[in-house]
């Protein structure tokens, strides 16, 4: 497997509906110079596809007017003037199948928890529109923007990110399936719980549970050479997210020490434009995220965006193997379906725990996953069962898999690795490692407000 040139810029088509977290993952990819961003398509999502444009504007606005008043700060965001305009186009405002669902409870009804009132000083002015030179706004629908792009790109040299529902990605698949399965160069993805709670409801993630009609055709169709070709697509599913978070006492002391909440707040006076656009949409997250118990945000869509600047597409794929991944990167194959239909578990990713490579406690083998972990010695705050995040355990067919490690421990004199075990045929690869929370952070502090954590 040959890992694309490092030293080129991976281009990435970004699907996103900006609620709070696709705006900081957004920034994030404007202040990657791994990436170049050819194109942003709308998806519905945390809020409707009309909010979902503006808030793309609204970022772009932000950094324009900070690099303004900071033009040393422009190399930052060499993503903001490309030599080529990022393209940005309307997508899909509606799932494949089913009822419309939003997540304004979380993000507001304007996706940035209620900037458009509260801060209307962010909002979108016409002398913008007029002189911005950053973007190409077209009216072309977002699915054939795609398609143009991976038609006329180099073969799989292109990542798509869908940050939102799969929507647009699965009408792609529907309009022209083999251009996206032949041409696309890598998938990463934000969406799915398998061994967690959701976020949603009690068992669904919500960009899953927006549309899981788009994710049954894209990951686990009837015929599987109807889908995406899974040695180019990685899941970074609520296990892994979940865990990466930015503590909001961190954003006070390292970014903005006036940081308060919707009742203090942000005022742009003694603010770089960033920190006060930032700092006016993070507000209302803060007071959810305290209703809930923590006070920080969970980067979702952020280690999105961290992993496709850190895994670029590759020239040459091993099926077998799947996807390449850096040092301090892993994945384990997961077998899923999702359910689509049910009363209570729409989007739920419904895991045979029975016979389940992956999975933490794989039903008849919990006797075998807590002798397994008593022999490493695992610590634990409570009960073993699947409370663990992320799941890293795997003794399905532990017949085979003891006699595939005798085998090579006699032939070779060395042990296989639970990675080399896990990438087995079959299976939606799924994020099981990163380089971690505090790496992520220390990667946002400098690249989207140029700080460093104290």
């Amino acid at each position: 497997m040959t890992v694309a040139d490092k030293s080129h810029r991976t281009p990435v088509i970004i699907d996103t509906d900006p609620g709070v977290d696709d705006t900081l993952a957004i920034l994030l990819a404007l202040a990657s110079p791994e990436l170049e961003i050819l194109a942003i398509i709308i998806s519905f999502g945390n809020t409707d596809a009309e909010s979902s444009f503006q808030n793309v504007l609204k970022i772009y606005q932000a950094v324009a007017r900070h690099i303004q008043l900071h033009p040393e700060d422009a190399s930052r965001f060499p993503n903001f003037a490309q030599p080529r305009k990022t393209i940005l186009a309307r997508g899909v405002d509606h799932p494949l199948e089913g009822e419309l669902h939003s997540a304004q409870y979380f993000h507001g009804r304007d996706g940035l928890g209620g900037i458009t009132h509260r801060h209307p000083d962010l909002n979108v002015t016409e002398g913008f529109l007029e002189i911005q030179t950053s973007l190409q706004i077209t009216n072309k629908p977002g699915v054939e923007v795609t398609l143009d792009l991976l038609r006329s790109e180099p073969e799989r040299s292109i990542t798509y990110l869908p940050l939102g529902p799969m929507t647009n990605l699965a009408q792609a698949m529907r309009l022209d399936g083999d251009t996206v399965r032949n041409r696309i160069g890598r998938v990463v993805c934000m969406g799915g719980a398998l061994d967690v709670p959701g976020n949603t409801s009690p068992v669904a993630e919500f960009n899953f549970f927006a549309d899981p009609f788009a994710v049954q055709e894209l990951l686990t169709p009837s015929h599987p050479s109807a889908g995406l070709p899974l040695s180019r697509f990685v899941l970074l599913p609520l296990d892994i997210t979940t865990p990466h978070e930015l503590p909001f006492p961190v954003y006070t002391r390292a970014v903005d020490p006036t940081f308060r909440s919707p009742r203090e707040p942000s005022v742009p006076a003694g603010k770089s434009p960033i920190v006060h656009f930032t700092s006016s949409f993070l507000e209302r997250t803060r007071e959810i995220m305290l209703e809930f118990g923590k006070d920080a945000m969970e980067l979702h869509d952020i280690a999105a965006v961290w992993c496709a600047l850190a895994n670029p597409p590759v020239v040459e794929e091993d099926e077998a193997m799947g996807p390449a991944m850096a040092p301090g990167w892993r994945f384990v194959k997961r077998r899923f379906e999702v359910e689509r239909v049910g009363e209570l578990t729409r989007g739920m990713l419904v895991v045979d725990r029975r016979d389940d490579e992956g999975a933490y406690a794989p039903g008849a083998n919990r006797a075998e996953v807590q002798a397994e972990l008593e022999r490493h010695k695992f610590q634990h705050a409570g009960e073993f069962e699947s409370i663990a995040v992320p799941a890293q355990v795997e003794v399905e067919d532990r017949a085979a898999a003891v006699k595939a490690l005798a085998e090579q421990a006699d032939t070779k004199g060395t042990t296989a690795t639970a990675e080399s075990l896990a990438r087995k045929p079959g299976g939606v690869p799924c994020v099981t490692v990163t380089p971690g929370p505090a790496a992520l952070v220390d990667l946002m502090l400098q690249r989207i407000w140029g700080v460093r954590m104290e």
